[in-house]
């Protein structure tokens, strides 16, 4: 099915200011709900009232979360600032409820089990989500280059927020990835062999012809087949699919008999906290995990009860005095 004109203009103004694919899809998705939302009017004949009943809508008929109506916000707040030059004002809108919610982490001996029941790639890939607190996307995206073995480092590239930023390297993880990295350039020279290599990031493609062929920029866990790259056209090979780490995961999550809801962001919650509560320093584990801001991290000293410290429960205190 074509795109109309206006969102491949948009798809192409967003791809000039550097948006991620990622980013790419949400906006041009939001956009296009809000568009059939208001019966397919052009969004240049509309402007904040519209905005504001289709975000209402959202949160009172929909009933989203608050984060999806946030994204949805940014997505209609790009499309009028920035897209068509046209300011929104005030919007007023009513805001998506939102309970806090604590986290979902596990155990150390819980992290155990579910490591037992993977092997391989998978395993080496949840073991990097909580050995170095990364998200899915980070550990999948790691290239050779990122790996720094003689300090123990990893360096993300271009996380969440366009940031870079190094995190710790466990160093029960050395032997399996120098082995995955072997693999991983075993791929790279055959692909070399007919003119093909991993995807570059940001056009670098054009600007050095020849780095696909440098080991340096093999993804660490490559996918297992090839494909077009989405802005070029050229054909790569791009990483691992981050669905193929979570479909290895739940049957590893079943068979370890865990009943708590776990996604692969659980064992980035779990490194966080088990940091906590071996006291490591707060400030230490928001730059470990790059959040912008510490009260970000601080909901895992909610998670170990951390700010109750010194805190005793009466009941304690009335069966003592007994």
């Amino acid at each position: 099915m074509m795109a109309s004109p206006f969102i491949e203009k948009l798809r192409a103004d967003m791809r000039l200011r550097g948006y991620s694919l990622k980013t790419e899809k949400s906006y041009l998705g939001w956009i296009r709900q809000f568009i059939y939302f208001h019966k397919k009017r052009h969004p240049i004949d509309m402007g904040a009232e519209e905005v504001k009943a289709f975000l209402s809508w959202l949160a009172n008929e929909r009933h989203v979360a608050v984060n999806t109506q946030k994204v949805a916000l940014n997505a209609l707040v790009y499309l009028y600032h920035k897209a068509l030059n046209q300011e929104l004002g005030d919007l007023n809108f009513s805001l998506a409820t939102k309970q806090r919610q604590l986290p979902v982490v596990l155990t150390p001996e819980e992290v155990q089990r579910i490591l037992n029941q993977l092997s391989g790639r998978n395993k080496l890939i949840i073991e990097l989500l909580y050995g170095s607190g990364l998200r899915v996307s980070e550990a999948l995206r790691l290239r050779v280059q990122d790996i720094n073995f003689s300090h123990s480092a990893l360096t993300i590239r271009d996380g969440k927020g366009k940031k870079d930023r190094q995190t710790l390297l466990s160093q029960r993880l050395i032997e399996p990835l120098q082995q995955a990295i072997e693999t991983a350039l075993t791929v790279q020279i055959e692909d070399n062999k007919n003119g093909l290599g991993p995807s570059m990031p940001n056009a670098l493609d054009r600007k050095y012809p020849n780095a696909y062929k440098q080991p340096g920029w093999m993804f660490v866990f490559p996918a297992t087949s090839l494909c077009k790259h989405p802005y070029s056209g050229v054909l790569c090979r791009h990483h691992l699919h981050d669905s193929v780490v979570r479909k290895a995961l739940q049957p590893a999550v079943k068979a370890a008999k865990i009943f708590k809801k776990v996604n692969c962001h659980t064992f980035r919650h779990s490194f966080a906290t088990h940091l906590l509560q071996a006291g490591c320093d707060i400030r230490t584990v928001q730059e470990l995990l790059g959040h912008n801001d510490v009260s970000t991290t601080q909901i895992y000293t909610h998670v170990i009860g951390q700010h109750y410290a010194g805190t005793a429960s009466p009941l304690d205190r009335l069966i003592s005095n007994q």
